[in-house]
């Protein structure tokens, strides 16, 4: 297997391997009976999947990126993968924008998992993807 040389993308630059970062980090205790979810800046997986199947499909429109097996091959995932991430946007807009902004649980994991949604995705009628939306567990 050959590795290329060089800078893969247009525009991209490689960094030499020797460089290094120096950053000061200040840690902070929360303070007990302070709501802290907006400051840690934590977002549920699916938002992060879905803000990510934004983007790419951005990217393919604008020209910048091929297709979506470049994409994939570039975001070294498979293009089943890629599949998966960018089937969401053939989700209703509505459930698109309820998704990008659900917030977090605030104790364990988020009872959604994206294997619960892509059978939604497969569904064309929105009417019928919402009332399959309202099905899934609440956390």
């Amino acid at each position: 297997m050959r590795r290329r040389r060089g800078p893969t993308v247009p525009g991209e630059t490689r960094v030499k391997p020797s460089a290094t970062v120096e950053s000061a980090v200040h840690f902070r205790r929360r303070r007990f009976g302070v709501d802290n979810t907006l400051a840690s800046g934590r977002v549920s997986r699916l938002a992060r999947l879905m803000a990510l199947a934004l983007r790419c499909d951005e990217l393919v429109r604008s020209g910048q990126v091929k297709n979506f097996a470049d994409l994939a091959r570039l975001g070294h995932v498979s293009r089943a993968r890629m599949s998966q991430i960018v089937s969401l946007l053939q989700l209703a807009p509505d459930l698109q924008e309820e998704l990008l902004f659900r917030g977090r649980p605030e104790r364990g994991r988020d009872s959604w998992h994206l294997r619960q949604l892509l059978p939604i995705t497969a569904v064309l009628c929105w009417r019928e993807q919402r009332r399959r939306w309202r099905q899934l567990p609440t956390p």
